[in-house]
């Protein structure tokens, strides 16, 4: 049986601007921007209390909180701590599964330092991350990874939880459906629609009802809601894409303005593409219009696209046969690989837009 943990900074984005600023400290924090066009990427627990989420639009977050302080993200200084994080994380196992800058899967079944005891790993390296980073994080300890995720996030911040074999069953059945690993908000309510609001509604289901309404992630629920999760911890990860966006002050419906746009967000994803030596053949470029409607269009080479030319060329091509009579406030560009063409990358694609 294998013994994971599921790490979890507190906050981490606003706790590291709250540690590095004395006059943020206790009180409601915004890592983001507060224009008009603005999105939360984090927020402090202060900030929480009133209702503010990461993703939440800056004005909605204002209208919650209006004595919110927003702060400009350092995704360098992120970064930088992250990297301090996961080196403790191998002080222990080198089977170490990131999710993001501020989140990792550990296996401590077989460790470097012959510690029996998952829990007692959990609180070593809780406390290493505290004397390292003057950071708090929230560790949950199982035997797999839908549990551990899970476990994590039921005495933050700072909380250490552990579920254990003979309590797992009974633990998920109490589960609200929305604790569930991959059930959103879409799927939330399409379970309460069919009766299923908890753990044990859903392991009342069989395994055919389930597939027949959600597809493959219906074995999925099947399985977690008898507490089985057989995914093993990955140190590695393919990488799929590589890319960058963003998001307009006002909507725009202009060719030669949306060209230059797409020119910044384009050296932006290929500065990043050239540093990490991705390589990959489709060209992908994004655009969300003034209703939210999203859309891409992508075009792909016999070969890598290996230079910046031909990245940005391919996307003003697909930018060129675009409809904007709907204003655009989104743009993206990319590059990403199909399934047949694909290489084993970083171990990890970071997501630095938003912090969960």
């Amino acid at each position: 049986m294998r013994k994971i943990i599921h790490i979890d900074m507190d906050a981490f984005y606003a706790s590291i601007e709250q540690r590095d600023n004395k006059e943020y400290r206790g009180k409601p924090l915004a890592v983001g921007y507060s224009g008009p066009r603005g999105v939360v990427a984090a927020a402090s627990y202060e900030a929480r209390r009133y209702g503010v989420r990461s993703a939440m639009a800056s004005k909605t977050a204002l209208r919650k909180c209006p004595q919110l302080i927003f702060v400009p993200a350092r995704f360098d200084v992120y970064k930088s701590v992250s990297r301090q994080i996961m080196e403790i994380f191998h002080e222990y196992t080198d089977l170490v599964e990131p999710l993001s800058l501020d989140e990792a899967f550990l296996d401590v079944t077989e460790n470097n330092k012959n510690i029996p005891s998952a829990t007692q790993i959990a609180q070593e390296i809780k406390q290493k991350i505290l004397e390292a980073t003057r950071l708090t994080a929230s560790a949950g300890v199982s035997f797999n990874k839908f549990l551990a995720k899970i476990a994590s996030d039921q005495n933050k911040p700072d909380g250490l939880f552990v579920v254990r074999p003979k309590n797992a069953e009974q633990f998920v059945e109490t589960l609200a459906i929305e604790q569930f690993f991959g059930v959103g908000k879409v799927t939330a309510k399409r379970m309460h629609q069919l009766g299923i609001k908890n753990g044990w509604d859903l392991k009342q289901r069989s395994e055919n009802e389930l597939i027949a309404v959600f597809g493959k992630a219906g074995h999925i629920y099947f399985q977690n809601a008898r507490a089985i999760d057989d995914r093993p911890v990955e140190s590695q990860r393919i990488r799929k894409s590589m890319s960058s966006e963003t998001t307009f002050e006002h909507d725009i419906d202009n060719l030669e303005e949306l060209a230059l746009i797409l020119d910044e967000v384009a050296r932006d994803a290929f500065h990043d593409i050239e540093r990490k030596k991705f390589k990959a053949r489709t060209v992908t470029l994004k655009i969300k219009y003034a209703d939210f409607k999203t859309i891409t269009r992508s075009k792909t080479f016999p070969a890598s696209v290996a230079d910046y030319e031909s990245f940005y060329k391919a996307g003003f091509e697909l930018l060129q046969n675009i409809d904007l009579s709907p204003k655009v406030r989104l743009i993206g560009l990319g590059l990403k690989n199909n399934e047949d063409e694909m290489g084993w990358g970083e171990a990890i694609q970071l997501r630095i837009n938003f912090e969960d």
